[in-house]
């Protein structure tokens, strides 16, 4: 599972699906309606979060209107429960780095292109859910 914190404009298509699919499911989790995943470390965030289910509602969200942007079906009657003001979920630049890293080898294999649209952001826009902090890479990210 990963629960991107970068700005889902970034993903490729592929990425996209995947962020949509694990999105849901970690809602599920949230919600107490799965036995699986119940301890992941990219849901850290979310259960520690003062509202986790209007947390990922915000997360899935984003998600959706990125899909949408993109001309793609996503159901946002799956998008429930959304506080635009819930307050932020922290994220150090530490990890916006790593991730950022990561989605580029990931793209590189998968979407060279795309890639290279981005090859000159040093800074990559975040989720709306998360705001930066300084720091290393989050002590739940599985290097």
């Amino acid at each position: 599972m990963r629960l991107w914190s970068l700005h889902p404009k970034y993903l490729d298509t592929k990425g996209l699906l995947a962020l949509w699919r694990e999105s849901l499911l970690a809602k599920k989790v949230l919600q107490g309606k799965t036995k699986g995943y119940r301890n992941h470390p990219q849901l850290d965030r979310f259960k520690t979060h003062a509202c986790p289910r209007k947390a990922i509602g915000r997360y899935l969200l984003a998600i959706w209107e990125e899909a949408d942007r993109r001309g793609y079906s996503f159901d946002k009657k799956k998008v429930k429960n959304v506080d635009l003001k819930t307050i932020f979920i922290p994220v150090t630049d530490g990890q916006i780095q790593y991730e950022w890293k990561h989605l580029s080898r990931k793209l590189k294999n998968r979407d060279p292109k795309k890639l290279k649209n981005f090859s000159k952001i040093k800074y990559p826009d975040l989720h709306p859910s998360f705001k930066k902090r300084i720091g290393p890479i989050e002590s739940w990210e599985k290097i």
